[in-house]
């Protein structure tokens, strides 16, 4: 995908964020074979939607388990200025319970993001009589359990770099806003995505950027070698303020 960096001269502009009501959500029961990825591709939404409206703690899901794949909670979408102590005390909320709502390990926020304002009720897997024994055979053993909230974070790390980072936007110049991956980053805000070196994280990995949070590497660059990223932020005020900086970088499994 064709995109520049952005130098890091502008003047942040000030805007009115807008909080509403999303329509009823659909339902998707995971098949064997689903990931959070393929659906999220399927349904035209974010992982880190898919996480948000189900509470999921990770991107583990199991075979029919029943996820939300539209926006049920009220929300409120980020733009220039915003903090998210301002944020909280304008919807009567703690910035701890903003925080745990939206899964944020980081009071980093993004114009054009959007932060659910509610507590969000994660839709439990239905367990039929006659799939139990099936079921429980096919169950984590004490040496194949499934991680706790302990270790979950640890478990999952496949390798960590240490990486130059810069951000682009989609709205630049003969951008098309399509990713080497075919992620359509216009019709997508809010889908995290950094554009990497195959030969360093190949594209399609599940990663997480320190300071930037869940994302998936779906682009390529020309400028983009050995052990750089360019994270994907689609505000330009938001893009600048990234700026040029060393961040850790956790492949996951």
């Amino acid at each position: 995908m064709k995109k520049h960096i952005i130098a890091l001269t502008a003047i942040a502009t000030l805007s009115v964020g807008a909080a509403g009501q999303a329509s009823a959500s659909s339902v998707h029961t995971v098949e064997k074979g689903d990931t959070l990825w393929s659906i999220s591709q399927a349904e035209n939404v974010s992982v880190q939607d898919l996480q948000q409206w189900n509470n999921l703690n990770s991107t583990i899901i199991f075979p029919s388990q029943q996820l939300k794949v539209e926006e049920a909670l009220e929300t409120y979408v980020v733009v220039s200025g915003d903090t998210l102590s301002s944020i909280a005390k304008k919807h009567n909320m703690t910035i701890e319970q903003l925080m745990t709502s939206n899964q944020l390990t980081s009071d980093l926020i993004i114009p054009g993001e959007k932060l659910v304002l509610e507590e969000s009720n994660v839709i439990q897997p239905k367990v039929s009589a006659a799939t139990t024994t099936s079921a429980t055979s096919n169950a984590p053993t004490s040496e194949t359990k499934a991680p706790t909230s302990e270790t979950k974070a640890t478990a999952s790390v496949e390798k960590e770099l240490t990486m130059t980072s810069t951000a682009y936007t989609a709205s630049c110049a003969g951008c098309s806003g399509i990713t080497a991956t075919g992620i359509n980053l216009k019709a997508n805000p809010n889908q995290k995505v950094i554009s990497v070196d195959p030969n360093v994280i190949p594209l399609g990995s599940r990663v997480w950027v320190e300071g930037y949070g869940e994302a998936i590497a779906g682009d390529t660059g020309g400028s983009i070698k050995g052990n750089k990223i360019d994270i994907f932020i689609p505000s330009k005020q938001a893009a600048i303020n990234w700026g040029h900086k060393t961040v850790k970088v956790k492949i996951l499994n």
